[in-house]
């Protein structure tokens, strides 16, 4: 069974920065890609940014490119998210989550496998 723990978040002002980490544990995860999904108040939830094991392959939703980082450290099975230059529409509750199976990046429901509780992300304008 794969837990995955996000911390990391908070509020912030408009144009401020956060950093959100998700650590894994429960079972080896190499090969394995990770990402990071958002969901605000009457909206579905949406794929923001995922990563392969390696860090060799990286996805990113229009909406954050050129703002946010998603980045791995392998040995310490954690899977980061740097938000720089944050606007109110990023408000949400992120989730972290693993792929379904080696080498899957998690960017849709279908493609990911378990995921965390959520840490939630508040901007203010």
């Amino acid at each position: 069974q794969v837990q995955l723990v996000e911390s990391g978040g908070g509020l912030v002002q408009a144009g401020g920065s956060l950093r959100l980490s998700c650590a894994a544990s429960g079972r080896t995860f190499s090969g394995y890609a990770m990402g990071w999904f958002r969901q605000a108040p009457g909206k579905e939830r949406e794929s923001v940014a995922a990563i392969s094991w390696s860090g060799g392959s990286t996805y990113y939703a229009d909406s954050v490119k050129g703002r946010f980082t998603i980045s791995i450290n392998n040995a310490k099975n954690t899977v980061y998210l740097q938000m720089n230059s944050l606007k109110p529409e990023d408000t949400a509750v992120y989730y972290c989550a693993i792929g379904r199976a080696f080498g899957v990046l998690p960017t849709t429901d279908r493609s990911s496998g378990s995921w965390g509780q959520g840490t939630q992300v508040t901007v203010s304008s």
